[in-house]
């Protein structure tokens, strides 16, 4: 897209979420507890438990606390049970949202969810209304001035489906998420350690925003970010870039 800075926005996003540190520790908290309780607390058998303790890492959480999380999700010790739960809508001109939660009290945080879309002129959809606009992948992006070749070669090798150039320059590989831990170590190795690596829900089609719409779905992403049992937002919505 003409003016669309995939890296801008995606370094806009980052900085927008280092800011609630806090609020960053008690999600990673979460999808560690989560996801070693339905895939065991080995890292090295369990791709989500490695993802989210990667980020931790990334994080600056202390490893006490990691350690800590997993125990509670394998029941050695006691903690809250959560539920994960996906709800869908719509943002202005139609773009679509998908928000992650995981939560203890679902009656609680759907009124939340609800509360958010409404207020700030969007609407909570139905199970399924708007999920087939994405395509859930692992997602991997480079700075501006990496070697397209040679981000190409390790990732092909290692079973990446698709490699991007950006308009701005920045560049993308898309992978199945079954491939992700796969991908990331052979581009590692490669002297190549992506600047964003994630698990994501990746919008088929895109809905440019701009002026007072923009604003106003940068609003609605926002309340929908600062609800404490969110855990991701996705969505089709390209804002203009950042200045």
């Amino acid at each position: 897209m003409a003016g669309h800075s995939k890296w801008a926005n995606i370094q806009h996003r980052k900085g927008r979420q280092d800011a609630k540190r806090g609020q960053l520790f008690t999600r990673l908290i979460k999808e560690i507890t989560v996801s070693a309780k339905l895939g065991g607390g080995d890292p090295d058998i369990n791709p989500r438990l490695r993802l989210a303790m990667d980020k931790a890492s990334e994080a600056n959480m202390p490893k006490d606390t990691v350690t800590r999380a997993i125990q509670r999700g394998t029941g050695g010790l006691e903690g809250v049970t959560y539920e994960e739960i996906r709800y869908e809508g719509y943002g202005l001109s139609g773009a679509a949202i998908i928000v992650d939660v995981m939560t203890d009290n679902r009656v609680r945080t759907v009124a939340e969810v609800r509360h958010a879309f409404s207020k700030n002129g969007g609407n909570l959809g139905t199970d399924g209304s708007v999920a087939y606009q994405f395509k859930h992948c692992g997602q991997f992006l480079f700075k501006p001035g990496t070697s397209e070749d040679k981000v190409m070669e390790a990732a092909v090798d290692a079973g990446a489906e698709d490699v991007a150039t950006g308009d701005d320059g920045s560049i993308e590989v898309i992978c199945s998420p079954h491939d992700f831990a796969a991908v990331k170590d052979a581009l590692v190795k490669a002297g190549l350690p992506p600047d964003v690596a994630e698990i994501t829900m990746k919008p088929l089609n895109e809905t440019p925003l701009a002026g007072d719409d923009a604003v106003k779905m940068q609003k609605l992403l926002d309340a929908l970010e600062d609800l404490d049992d969110v855990q991701q937002v996705y969505t089709s919505a390209v804002l203009p870039d950042p200045s």
